[in-house]
């Protein structure tokens, strides 16, 4: 194929907006190079505006597939632990094949959206009675094939899932299908990990304290070697979570974790909800990402992350679609501040010393959180070896709510101007997996899913 050159007017680099931008690509799908204030000659003219594709950093994709499912109450005072009920309900019926369509369709989605990289938790490792499948591996194959049949990039999280509480009771009938053991998920890591790729990672989850016993997340963490794989772990995700975690262990779950767990720059903490001023500058000193997914936690009754205090720690931040009411960084960047703002009764909450803009300051913290809690390559628009994989989105310089921006207006205008797609062409690893607003596969993969969404539905 050789490499093969693209042109922008203006592009968002490491450093901010330049023009006349040409981006070479090399076979391998990395960017090879990116020259300023050139000539466009050979290369394929992409449009006005050009920036890099967003990591999502937390996504249960089975969950997409029930969203809208569980907005009837059904208790007077409804919250996470009631929904919970529901979603295990719904997983209790998915299996491999079911799981590949529903993770198709909605990587789909988010490649539409502007999400290149997702960050897949995955915990529905066995049949709903808790008896593997006669590959452990299958429903963790169901989501990598779902990715390359979609062309999105794929960390995959194996979760490891063991108890039910912080005081160690057994899972739930309705949660033995997550269950594993320390060794048989040492098993499942070594499997997966002969498959990585350049668009293939294979981290580590631990699904929460609750659910992993200390002994059990210290082997674990002990087991990867010279290996640096991301460590992702739901925390402080709820107010009942952190009453536990006291009652049982004489700390708050970040509290605890930070005393009892190596957390660095690999780590990301999901959530991470409900934190006190110490607990957020511990955060910060780490280096290890907030996961926020405001969409998920609004839905969820959850809270709001003190993300103002955490930015001014220079706390590192992503974002994720977790259970997808939304599939859209749009959405999530905007309900992020909107959050804020409703909770300070203050606007323009997300700005930095470098940039006053919310839009561009949002973008430019979770580019940077969700690559770096993805465990790929920082997620820019750069070439000199940096070995930056060619993620692209081109935005609609047709739109009409582009038609009197420049590049000053341009992230503000995409985060805070309604809800009209602005992407319009998607690369990822090099490839058009989008263009004019359609995925190559959509229509068969739609399809497909329709029948599984049928199926799931009638015996919900």
């Amino acid at each position: 194929m050789g490499t093969r050159r693209y042109f922008a007017e203006h592009a968002w680099l490491p450093h901010g907006w330049e023009s006349d931008v040409r981006v070479t690509v090399d076979d391998s799908g990395a960017i090879a190079s990116v020259d300023d204030d050139a000539s466009r000659d050979d290369a394929e003219s992409l449009g006005r505006f050009v920036i890099p594709g967003m990591p999502n950093l937390h996504s249960h994709a089975f969950q997409r597939a029930m969203a809208g499912l569980a907005e009837r109450q059904t208790h007077a005072e409804d919250s996470f632990w009631t929904w919970r009920e529901t979603m295990y309900a719904f997983a209790g019926r998915i299996d491999p094949d079911s799981l590949r369509a529903i993770a198709a369709q909605l990587y789909v989605e988010m490649l539409k959206a502007g999400y290149t990289q997702v960050c897949e938790f995955h915990y529905l490792h066995h049949q709903p009675n808790g008896s593997p499948y006669a590959d452990p591996a299958a429903m963790s194959l169901a989501l990598i094939e779902a990715a390359q049949e979609t062309g999105i990039g794929l960390t995959l999280l194996p979760t490891l899932y063991m108890t039910g509480g912080f005081d160690g009771r057994p899972l739930s009938e309705r949660q033995r299908r997550f269950g594993t053991t320390v060794e048989s998920y040492l098993k499942l890591l070594e499997q997966l990990r002969k498959m990585e790729n350049s668009t293939l990672r294979i981290g580590i989850a631990l699904h929460s304290l609750r659910a992993v016993p200390e002994n059990a997340m210290t082997t674990v963490l002990a087991s990867h070697g010279l290996r640096s794989p991301p460590v992702h772990i739901h925390v402080a995700e709820q107010i009942g979570e952190v009453q536990d975690c006291l009652a049982i262990r004489n700390a708050r779950p970040v509290e605890w974790l930070l005393d009892h767990a190596p957390v660095d720059a690999r780590w990301c903490l999901v959530h991470a909800t409900h934190v006190t001023p110490d607990e957020i500058r511990g955060i910060a000193r780490t280096g290890a990402v907030a996961g926020l997914c405001p969409t998920t936690e609004a839905n969820l009754g959850d809270g709001l992350f003190p993300l103002k205090s955490f930015l001014d720690e220079d706390g590192v931040i992503g974002i994720g679609s977790d259970s997808h009411i939304s599939v859209s960084p749009v959405e999530e960047l905007r309900w992020l501040e909107y959050g804020q703002r409703l909770s300070t009764r203050h606007r323009n909450i997300a700005v930095s010393e470098s940039s006053n803009s919310v839009g561009e300051t949002l973008w430019s913290d979770a580019l940077f959180g969700g690559a770096r809690a993805a465990g790929i390559a920082m997620g820019a628009i750069e070439g000199d070896n940096a070995q930056s994989r060619a993620d692209l989105l081109v935005l609609d310089d047709r739109s009409p709510l582009l038609a009197a921006r420049d590049c000053d207006d341009l992230f503000d205008t995409f985060l805070f101007a309604g809800n009209c797609q602005l992407v319009r062409h998607v690369m990822a690893n090099g490839k058009w997996v989008v263009r004019d607003f359609r995925h190559h596969d959509e229509e068969r993969i739609a399809e497909r899913y329709r029948v599984v969404a049928k199926r799931l539905a009638e015996s919900f």
